[in-house]
């Protein structure tokens, strides 16, 4: 290793117990080295550092976006350095190379990053992860729902006993639930229980939406989360997830950039002259762009503003009224 290089590239596979370390000088021409693997606790990364501030060279860091989350790249951050989070899925690979390791994955991201061909993605605050975590747990909580009611229903289909009412889960049908008598007492408790787990994952959700509701309201894009609801079909729970997913809008250039982040720009296979172009991409972040989609079926109406969407935009300027009408004419 050239020991005038200005700048060592650091390439970190990160797992849940190992992080396997490569490095490369700011020469191109110098080789990327492996250094094995080390622990993935505070301690093993303090040792990691002392051992390459010792080649007395500026230390920059990067690794793959993943289950691990962002305390890496704080904790880096936080000593001085600079950390790059990067999104795998923006990671040049060649098309034939068969062979993945994690020793292979550590000196990928050092040799690529010493090139500039990596793009790091945006990492969030620590109040706005917070946030974005809530939002998370209130969408595992509705999938949890989702899957309850799920098991009841196909219980119930399996032993011919039908709801001939107009609306699941509303009052009446939850009447008619209490009413239901199973053949045999096995049975008669095994439909008590997915009953039961109905009404907890219920009670769940209304917990982690009333925490929700009350985290909002000291956040720095509360402002932002209220303006957002003077568009049609998009209520406080809806406008916090989008806030909550998006972050600082402001890093986005453009329009079209924001809409490639959520998934939402159209594919296309073009060749000469052809030109062809399918459904959105469906390549970003998928809790915002739900949301979006949820909100988009209000949609399908003309445009007006009903009682609730009123109540919400007596709260706005009138500048912000005025965009969420002219957002409503438009679509």
């Amino acid at each position: 290793m050239d020991e005038s290089s200005k700048t060592l590239y650091v390439g970190l596979d990160v797992h849940k117990d190992s992080i396997a370390v490569a490095y490369a000088p700011e020469d191109r021409g110098a080789e990327v080295r492996s250094l094995g693997a080390i622990g993935a606790r505070q301690c093993d990364i303090d040792k990691l550092i002392r051992r390459l501030e010792s080649k007395g060279a500026t230390l920059v860091f990067a690794y793959e976006a993943g289950p691990c989350g962002y305390w890496l790249y704080r904790y880096f951050t936080g000593k001085g350095f600079t950390c790059h989070v990067v999104a795998p899925s923006l990671i040049p690979r060649k098309a034939g190379d068969r062979v993945k390791t994690d020793r292979r994955d550590a000196m990928t991201l050092a040799r690529l990053m010493r090139s500039g061909d990596l793009s790091a993605i945006y990492v969030p605050g620590i109040e706005d992860e917070a946030l974005r975590d809530l939002s998370r747990g209130r969408d595992d909580a509705m999938q949890d729902l989702k899957r309850s009611k799920h098991r009841l229903k196909s219980f119930l289909l399996r032993h011919d006993v039908r709801y001939e009412g107009r609306a699941n889960w509303n009052p009446a049908h939850l009447r008619w639930l209490a009413q239901v008598v199973c053949p045999t007492p096995p049975q008669q408790i095994v439909f008590q229980e997915y009953v039961r787990a109905v009404t907890e994952q219920q009670e769940r959700v209304q917990r982690v939406e009333r925490e929700l509701h009350e985290a909002v309201k000291g956040w720095r894009l509360y402002p932002v989360v209220e303006a957002v609801q003077a568009l049609r079909g998009v209520e406080l729970t809806g406008a916090v997830i989008l806030m909550a997913e998006l972050g600082d809008i402001t890093r986005f250039d453009s329009p079209r950039q924001l809409m490639s982040y959520l998934g939402l720009t159209p594919s296309e296979y073009s060749s000469g002259e052809r030109r062809r172009q399918g459904g959105i991409t469906k390549a970003g972040n998928s809790h915002a762009r739900r949301a979006l989609v949820e909100g988009a079926w209000a949609y399908r109406y003309p445009a007006k503003v009903s009682r609730h969407l009123q109540l919400r935009l007596e709260k706005l300027p009138a500048e912000v009224q005025a965009i969420g009408w002219k957002a409503q004419v438009r679509l």
